[in-house]
């Protein structure tokens, strides 16, 4: 069974940096799609960011140029580095993933069947 596990969040002030970490199991390594979602009280869940095993990558406005996302295939690892993080960054953080995928990578939530727990991101003014 596949598990994600996230890691790495915390509260830190504006203008810092987080590195989050998504670790999974159960499953042998192979073609993915694999991206970052946050949802902030009362709002709607939203892909910040998405990467593919061959480099396809898309970011949202709201994060290009702050956060880069990045993946480790044989060791089932994702990264989210996020700089110059902003208080509207406060929300809590997903990875998702989806095996098997040959295309350009997705932020929407359709494709994604594994999904981890969840770290809170909380930034400051």
């Amino acid at each position: 069974q596949v598990h994600l596990v996230e890691s790495g969040g915390g509260s830190v002030q504006a203008g810092g940096s987080l590195r989050l970490s998504c670790v999974g199991s159960g499953y042998t390594p192979t073609t993915y799609s694999m991206a970052w979602f946050r949802q902030a009280p009362g709002k709607e869940r939203e892909g910040v960011a998405c990467i593919t095993d061959y480099g396809s990558a898309s970011y949202a406005d709201s994060v290009k140029g702050r956060f880069t996302a990045s993946g480790d295939n044989a060791r089932k690892t994702f990264y989210l580095q996020m700089n110059s993080l902003k208080p509207e960054d406060t929300a809590m953080y997903y990875c998702a993933l989806v095996l098997g995928w040959d295309a350009t990578c997705s932020r929407s939530e359709d494709p994604y069947n594994y999904w981890g727990q969840g770290t809170q991101v909380t930034v400051s003014s």
